[in-house]
């Protein structure tokens, strides 16, 4: 049976100097995380560990006046923390996404408490993780202690991310609907770069395609195709149509044939209740999502990943503004290098050539302190409005001249001076 105590109740159990994980995604525990602030005059330097936080607040703890009482870790920074970091009082610590769960198995990352976010149990006594199976299924598994909301409005997903009440030592009711995302149709520079890599995208493939508008584009240029495959790191709407629609069939992979497969989900209403006691998908611990040696195993896998900045070598920064720490690697490394492996596989960079403040994207050399993410041994196709290149193979000069060609018209002189500079007559002899 659960153990049914009020928020305040269930946050007594965290004592000063101890590490807790709070869940990501759509799936933020918001009623324990207010709760846990209404004791920051009280504790001590709590650990705090989380990832990928899609809400639409800023992190009841990161407030000057708890500096001390929690110390955040980001694993993958977003929007709740962003600033909290960026004025130095919380941090990113680096890692693959699917290496995360290693950390916290080994001990490197010591779980004492996990709060998650679930479902209203089935009649077998399981609860399900909802939006997120990511990094909440080995939290929970390393635990000293696990705190949950139980929530009437979180859809029951199926797949591994299930747990037993019995292994739920405090419980908390809520009513609180995971986030809702809209996402508006893609823009002119959006629909461009999406039909570029669309074209590249062969029936019976295996999609691992992220969120925003130039994945919806990609998607909406594949509405066409036959046997589709999903193996991915997040669930998202546009992906949900081409399963309704009989594209994302699933026919033809080796890793869960028949299944949609993913860690994480974020969207519509209309995408929850699609998801809700749906087993035609499964949700799975990101250690094995994002395993790049389960992800070859199935065919011609599209792996499409976003870019902050590529400079002329094919340096993929994905994850910082400069110095300013804006997301991580996120699973791009893992999905880069699996999607390379699959026969007949394909990995893509997608990025518009210029930000909304006309600042060039593509670079003679990234902007210092920025990371590179997706290094230039790794990178394959990098797609802009202006076309697609190919970069694995060829030579420096020849990687420079190809990414010149789909940089911003008002950048190319300057990209192509910066060539010559740093690669001289290799760069000035290619027609």
């Amino acid at each position: 049976m659960l153990k049914y105590v009020s928020a305040d109740e269930a946050v007594r159990l965290v004592k000063s100097g101890d590490s807790v994980f709070f869940q990501g995604s759509t799936s933020v525990p918001n009623v324990l995380q207010d709760a846990l602030a209404r004791r920051g005059n009280e504790l001590k330097g709590v650990k705090i560990y989380s990832a990928f936080n899609v809400t639409s607040r800023e992190a009841p703890f990161c407030k000057p006046e708890f500096k001390e009482s929690f110390l955040t870790n980001s694993l993958f920074l977003s929007y709740d923390q962003r600033k909290w970091v960026k004025e130095g009082y919380g941090s990113m610590i680096p890692a693959f996404l699917g290496e995360i769960p290693y950390l916290f198995r080994s001990g490197q990352i010591p779980i004492d408490i996990a709060f998650i976010n679930c479902s209203l149990p089935d009649k077998n006594g399981y609860c399900s993780y909802g939006m997120s199976a990511d990094l909440a299924y080995p939290a929970v598994e390393t635990a000293k202690l696990v705190i949950a909301q139980i929530n009437k409005s979180m859809p029951y997903l199926c797949g591994q991310a299930l747990i037993h009440v019995s292994k739920i030592d405090a419980a908390v009711e809520c009513d609180e609907a995971p986030l809702a995302m809209e996402f508006g149709d893609p823009t002119p520079i959006e629909s461009a770069i999406g039909g570029y890599i669309a074209a590249e995208i062969p029936d019976g493939a295996t999609l691992q395609i992220g969120v925003g508008g130039i994945p919806n584009a990609v998607l909406n240029g594949i509405k066409n195709h036959k046997h589709l495959g999903l193996h991915t790191e997040a669930m998202t709407d546009g992906v949900v149509r081409l399963i309704e629609d009989g594209v994302i069939d699933n026919s033809l992979k080796k890793i869960k044939p028949g299944k949609s497969v993913a860690s994480l989900a974020l969207g519509s209403k209309h995408m929850y209740e699609f998801l809700d006691h749906n087993e035609s998908v499964e949700f799975y611990d990101v250690a094995w999502t994002n395993d790049p040696q389960i992800i070859r195993q199935n065919p011609k896998v599209i792996a499409i990943n976003s870019a902050l900045e590529v400079d002329i070598t094919g340096q993929i920064c994905a994850d910082s503004i400069g110095n300013t720490i804006f997301s991580s690697v996120g699973g791009q490394h893992d999905f880069m290098y699996g999607g390379a492996l699959s026969e007949g596989g394909k990995t893509f960079i997608a990025l518009p050539s210029r930000t909304g403040k006309g600042k060039a994207k593509i670079v003679p050399q990234l902007t210092p302190g920025a990371g590179v993410v997706t290094t230039r041994f790794q990178t394959q196709y990098v797609a802009t409005e202006h076309g697609i290149v190919y970069l694995r193979n060829k030579n420096l000069a020849e990687r420079a001249k190809a990414l010149i060609s789909i940089a911003h018209p008002d950048d190319r002189e300057a990209l192509e001076k910066a060539a010559c500079e740093r690669f001289g007559y290799s760069f000035l002899r290619l027609e």
